[in-house]
This record gives C-alpha cells, sequence and structure tokens, in this order.
C-alpha cells in the first residue's frame, strides 16, 4: 500500500506540471491574440467636404471656423467624414474632434497649424510628461471618445520651430511644478498652466479613447509629442511618416493605453521613434493603468531611439511585441528599456525579433537607474526575449543591462543575434539570469589557434 501511495502522488505531480506547461500560450500566440481585438473603426459614409464650410486653401485663410463648423454638424448627424482637398489650410488654433468622426486629407492637403499661443486656450485636461494637468491644447485633441480617424495622403504640419518648439528653453520651472504636483497629489483642478508657462501642447493627442485610426498621412514640425495616445485602446496606426525634428517630437507615445497596433511606419524624428510610457512616479502608481498588448512591426527607424520603454512607466509596460523593422538612417539605440527607483512598476514580456540595424551607439540598452537618480521605488525588470536581431556597427555598446543592487535586472534571453563591430562587447551590473544562445559580438571565433 505504502508503495501505491507514492506512485499515486508522483502520478498527480507528473500530470499537474505537464498540464500547466501545455497551456501556456507561445509568444506568436499571445501576439495573434493580441491583434485579434485591434479593428480599425469603421468609417462613415456621410461626407462633407471642408471647402463647402468656409475653408480655403490658400495657406492665408483661417479654416479653424470651418473646421468647427463641420464638425458641430457631424456631431449632430451621429458621425460623418470631413474631406480634405488639395490645398494648404491654415488652422488659427485646435481642432477639437468628435465621436464618429474621420478626417481625410487628400494627397497635396496640408493643415498648418497657426503660433499664436493664446489661440490654443482655454486650458483642457491632458499629461504631460506623465503628469495630468490642464495645458494649451493640443494642436488635434480627442478626449473621451469612440471611432475616431485621421488618414489620407496629405500632411499634418504643426508649424512649431520658430514658436512652441523654442519654449523648451523656458519650461523648467513649469516641468518642477508639475512633478512637485505629482508628488503631493494636487488637486486636479489646481494643476493650471497655459498662459504664462511654458509647457508645450502635443500636435495629435488621443485621451481616454476607443476605436482608434491613424492612416497614410505626413506628420511635420510637432511643438511636442507628434502623437500621444493616453488612456486610450484599440488603436491602429499604419503607414504613417514622420518629418519631425523638433525637441521631444517622439513619433508614437502610447501612455496608459492598451491594444495598439503600429505597422509599417517610415519614421524620422528628432527624438524617440516610439515611446511607450505608463505614468509618472507617484501618479503613475497611484493611476494603475499599464501599457500592454503593443505591436511594432514592419517599421524603418530613423532617429534617436528606436522603440523606448520609459522613462515615465510608474504602472508597468507589458506584453510588447516588436518585429520585422529595421533602422534606415540614423539610430542612436535600437531597443532601450530605460526607468530608475523613482518610478517602481514594471517591464515584462517584451519580445524582439527580426531587427536590424546599422550604425549604432548601443543596440540593445537596459537601466534601472536612468540619469543615476532617484530611490526607494525600484522597477521590477524581467522576461524580456531577443530573437534574430543583426547590427552592424555600435560605436559605444553592443548590450548593456544595469539593474539595482536590491532589484536586479532578471531573465533576459538572447539568440541569434549578430553585432559585427563594437567598442564594448557586454556590460552587464546587477543582473540575473541572462542568457545568450548564438550571440557573436565582433569577429566570430572559429577553430582554436594551435601551438606550431
Amino acid at each position: 500500500m505504502k508503495k501505491l501511495f507514492i506512485l499515486l502522488i508522483i502520478s498527480i505531480n507528473c500530470i499537474s506540471w505537464t498540464s500547466s506547461v501545455s497551456t501556456e500560450p507561445s509568444a506568436n500566440e499571445k501576439r495573434d491574440q493580441i491583434l485579434k481585438n485591434i479593428i480599425p473603426p469603421k468609417i462613415s459614409k456621410n461626407v462633407f467636404t471642408i471647402t463647402k464650410f468656409g475653408a480655403v486653401g490658400d495657406s492665408k485663410t483661417d479654416c479653424k471656423p470651418a473646421f468647427d463648423k463641420a464638425i458641430k454638424v457631424i456631431r449632430a448627424k451621429k458621425g460623418g467624414k470631413i474631406l480634405v482637398p488639395p490645398g494648404t489650410y491654415l488652422i488659427n488654433g485646435p481642432i477639437h474632434m468628435t465621436s464618429n468622426l474621420c478626417i481625410e486629407l487628400q494627397k497635396g492637403a496640408k493643415l498648418i497649424f497657426g503660433t499664436n499661443p493664446e489661440d490654443y486656450l482655454p486650458a483642457v485636461l491632458t499629461s504631460w510628461e506623465g503628469t495630468f494637468v490642464y495645458n494649451y491644447s493640443p494642436f488635434i485633441y480627442a478626449y473621451q471618445l469612440e471611432n475616431v480617424a485621421i488618414i489620407g495622403e496629405g500632411e499634418i504640419d504643426g508649424n512649431s520651430r520658430d514658436s512652441f518648439s523654442k519654449w523648451s528653453e523656458k519650461q523648467g520651472e513649469s516641468q518642477l511644478l508639475t512633478r512637485k504636483m505629482n508628488k503631493d497629489n494636487t488637486a486636479l483642478n489646481q494643476r493650471m498652466f497655459g498662459k504664462g508657462h511654458f509647457l508645450r501642447p502635443q500636435l495629435i493627442q488621443f485621451f481616454e479613447c476607443k476605436n482608434i485610426l491613424i492612416e497614410g498621412i505626413t506628420i511635420r514640425n510637432s511643438p511636442f509629442w507628434c502623437v500621444h495616445l493616453l488612456k486610450s485602446e484599440n488603436i491602429t496606426a499604419r503607414k504613417v511618416k514622420f518629418e519631425a525634428f523638433n525637441k521631444n517630437n517622439d513619433g508614437f507615445d502610447p501612455e496608459y493605453s492598451k491594444n495598439i497596433l503600429i505597422e509599417d511606419i517610415d519614421f524620422n524624428n528628432g527624438d524617440d521613434n516610439v515611446a511607450i510610457k505608463a505614468g509618472r512616479d507617484y501618479e503613475g502608481r497611484r493611476t494603475g493603468i499599464s501599457s500592454e498588448n503593443i505591436i511594432i512591426r514592419n517599421c524603418r527607424f530613423k532617429g534617436l531611439h528606436g522603440v523606448v520603454i520609459g522613462s515615465e512607466m510608474s504602472a508597468g509596460v507589458q506584453n510588447v511585441f516588436v518585429e520585422n523593422c529595421k533602422a534606415s538612417g540614423y539610430c542612436k539605440r535600437g531597443i532601450y528599456l530605460k526607468s530608475n527607483p523613482d518610478r517602481g512598476g514594471f517591464i515584462r514580456d517584451i519580445y524582439v525579433n527580426n531587427l536590424e540595424f546599422g550604425e549604432v551607439e548601443d543596440c540593445f540598452f537596459i537601466t534601472s537607474f536612468y540619469h543615476g537618480e532617484g530611490k526607494g521605488f525600484e522597477t521590477d525588470i524581467r522576461n524580456v526575449f531577443v530573437d534574430n536581431v543583426k547590427c552592424r556597427k555600435a560605436t559605444n555598446a553592443g548590450v548593456v543591462i544595469q539593474g539595482y543592487p536590491s532589484k536586479k535586472v532578471k531573465d533576459i534571453y538572447f539568440s541569434n543575434v549578430t553585432i559585427d563591430s563594437a567598442s564594448t562587447g557586454l556590460s552587464l551590473r546587477n543582473t540575473e539570469n541572462i542568457v545568450f544562445n548564438d550571440v557573436i559580438i565582433g569577429k566570430e571565433v572559429k577553430e582554436p589557434s594551435h601551438v606550431k
């Protein structure tokens, strides 16, 4: 009887272990399940040509009143498309979208925004570097909407190089104030910025929106981040082109957002191509909405960094897939995960597959001590899988991983990685279980030399 009992326990344990292994989805299965939940909104068949509302594409006539009128009609009809024919349309102030609205910019159409800051008041609820504030309106602003789209072969020009962009030199005092309000949990209605402050607005922001499509357009000359996806979900961005070189001209900034597909994008940015965020410090941890289920594929990177997670990511980031992308020009860092001990939160379940870089400063960089500052809220970084990555040259380092003494970066897996040349091949500190399989940094070593 005793032997039988032991055998039964072993059998039950074996069945339990086998069951747990078999039910765990693979990376591809996880990605495919996410894709099933990303469905672009349907475009309304009610078409309204903007010139019939008084817009003139002569680059001089203020066309904001025409857009306001058209959007009012579409709101009343519960849906419609604004068609913008070829021409240059000056917009002195923000476009505030409505639900079930599509703006289609035909080839040769350009929206160019005015440079008078007072046109972007009154202040609206937004977020600035991971802290909720009232500030100048984003130039195109969608708040608590559903089924919104910006499509076509036309251009959106923020026209900010000589205006809003220069505010970066004056923003320091207000920037520090936002961080203090974050830490002190200041009431939202007391976080008033706008006039008298110098926090640059985003070019396009979707805030608490569902079912978003951005397709085909070219984005230029943004005042700050180009496309901010804030507390939003079910987002498709494809075939967008960026020519945005002002300070902090990130391409896409998902924050507290989920179920996002970013594909077939031509990046050319003065900052990060994609920067995934989830709130800053105390407020991020209080909000507690992770950014997750994000797929970035078939893109051409060009700019400061390819894909970045952080540094404002205090609510956590998970389930990010970067696939089949390559750098088409200058790229300082390929994949960059950054946090510090002020942030907390987590970065986990990151899948990087089939990427190609030319010359970079660092090919792959993880740091838990960004800017060498912070204490008390270390970030948990783990479960990062890197496969089939090629890089011609890393002028600084091939792979850098910097954990924190009390919270090591762990469970990072590299396979089939080739970096032809690197000043420093590997730099690992405060790490655990960093696994390499078929990794070559520098010239491949083949048969060992022998004594003659």
